[in-house]
């Protein structure tokens, strides 16, 4: 089974080489080839060396967009979305629908932890769900990646794929859901918490739901995820890495809790800038942290 970093590589190997795509990125090239997920290849096959100058790089890659290339653009670290945003959130992201005219670019924005700073970290897909115009994917797995590219390759939208470097190494799949066919807490999970799925479930004693999401706009859940949260749920938890201050996640609640009248609460990161050290961190709730929180509630 491949990695989701192994996943990425190759996919990306075969859309420059097969498909006449592009590659965007600062120190795409550089030690470690952004975790191991670009394909060694050269500025003649297709990977493109950015300056170090966030804000004006996007325009570039919407021009390669506006052309037919679809680009790849790698953002090393996810916080740097606030210097990218004004091209792919205010022209990539409405350009067909103001002037029918498409410009597709598949946004790789990679979310970091621990230690790292108030600007470079954290998740901050919540600013982009928020915009018109470009669907949002947060991947955990290699085929969920795979869903997320190929629905980019399937239609016209730029797409915003929220990626953590925490997933890079995880080979297996998730199950969307996990549930009991009794009434219980179910803890509705966006991001890397997912990977420590197995701790919660032994801290629960098994006594709880898990569903699994990462199609966060549009929101969709399966069938039988709705079911299990409409018929065995007595209280929802939407856990997320990003911000809990107006998120995708406090939406996510909403919108359960209107549609099927459910308590729903919502733990995420703190709101508060994150430092250089540990004692300082912000960062994705543990296990214990999400099981003494549905204690509390």
């Amino acid at each position: 089974m491949s990695t989701v970093a192994e996943t990425i590589k190759e996919i990306t190997r075969k859309h420059l080489l097969e498909n006449n795509g592009l590659l965007y990125g600062q120190c795409v090239t550089a030690v470690g080839w952004i975790g191991g997920t670009v394909p060694e290849l050269t500025e003649e096959q297709g990977i493109v060396e950015l300056p170090t100058s966030d804000s004006s790089n996007p325009g570039v890659v919407c021009g390669a967009g506006l052309s037919g290339r679809r680009p790849i653009y790698a953002i090393r670290y996810q916080g740097f979305m606030t210097y990218n945003s004004c091209s792919i959130l205010n022209y990539a992201a409405k350009s067909k629908e103001m002037w029918d005219v498409p410009c597709p670019v598949f946004v790789r924005s990679i979310g970091m932890e621990g230690s790292i700073g108030p600007v470079a970290g954290g998740v901050h897909h919540s600013m982009v769900v928020r915009h018109p115009g470009i669907p949002v994917f947060a991947p955990i797995t290699p085929r969920e990646w795979e869903y997320a590219w190929n629905y980019f390759m399937s239609h016209d939208d730029p797409v915003y794929c929220s990626e953590h470097r925490l997933s890079f190494k995880n080979d297996k799949e998730i199950a969307d859901v996990t549930f009991l066919n009794n009434k219980a807490t179910t803890v509705i999970q966006i991001g890397p918490s997912r990977l420590k799925q197995d701790e919660l479930l032994e801290l629960f004693k098994g006594q709880v739901n898990i569903i699994n999401c990462f199609r966060l706009k549009p929101f969709t859940l399966d069938e039988f995820q709705w079911d299990v949260i409409k018929n065995n749920t007595d209280k929802a938890i939407i856990v997320d890495s990003d911000y809990e201050y107006c998120s995708v996640s406090k939406d996510i609640a909403y919108e359960i809790m209107l549609k099927y009248k459910i308590p729903c609460h919502v733990i995420g990161l703190e709101d508060r800038t994150s430092g250089f050290g540990y004692g300082c961190d912000n960062l994705t709730p543990t296990p214990e942290k999400i099981y003494n929180f549905a204690k509390e509630v």
